[in-house]
């Protein structure tokens, strides 16, 4: 039995894990890349810029030694879900890239930059105070 945070838990659809806690579906066939997902989220959360975002598999949780795969976006979903050793990972929408300055991020694509604070603030890159 896959457990709920599997990476395909109905076949030819993917969930994707987004920082803010929302979970995205997107279905596939044996043509869709992960750069068309990447795509997709771009539309869906408003984002101008993604160069700094990528799609990753988390593997082992936080009492664990976790562990991120970054996926390539040329990478067709249907070669990712079916691989054996993918299988009780999960897929996240993470900014992989750090921006070598946040506030031109800021600047240019407010919702990348949210982004990016929801994620490094979960982390505790950033302090809040």
């Amino acid at each position: 039995m896959l457990k709920d945070d599997s990476l395909l838990l109905i076949p030819n659809v993917l969930k994707v894990f987004l920082e803010n806690g929302q979970i995205k579906s997107f279905t596939f066939d044996s043509r869709t890349t992960v750069r068309d997902v990447i795509s997709s989220l771009q539309d869906r959360l408003s984002l101008r810029y993604i160069e700094h975002f990528a799609l990753v598999l988390e593997s082992g949780g936080l009492d664990q030694n976790q562990r991120l795969h970054l996926l390539q976006e040329s990478q067709p979903l249907s070669h990712v879900v079916h691989r054996t050793y993918f299988q009780g990972m999960k897929c996240l929408f993470r900014i992989c890239f750090f921006p070598k300055d946040p506030a031109d991020l800021l600047r240019r694509d407010p919702a990348a930059f949210e982004y990016l604070y929801i994620q490094v603030r979960v982390l505790g890159v950033w302090s809040t105070s």
